[in-house]
């Protein structure tokens, strides 16, 4: 049984870590925009899981607070 995205949803983001995939997804940007914050380190803080990148949702979170209060400054 497949859930839709917004049935695994809190607060506007999962429970369990994310793929690069999942965050390109979340924020409806492409893939190689994620891939390009990383290589630049501007976007969120993702960790390695041996060859795999992941995400933690609090921290996607918070990087989207500072990017909007940024953005609103």
């Amino acid at each position: 049984m497949t859930m839709k995205p917004i049935e695994t949803l809190r607060a506007g983001l999962p429970d369990r870590y994310l793929t690069p995939e999942d965050l390109a997804a979340t924020l409806a940007v492409p893939i190689e925009t994620v891939y390009h914050w990383r290589k630049r380190r501007i976007g969120p803080p993702g960790f390695r899981v041996g060859r795999h990148v992941r995400y933690d949702p609090a921290a996607v979170r918070d990087w989207i607070t500072q990017q909007t209060d940024r953005d609103t400054a």
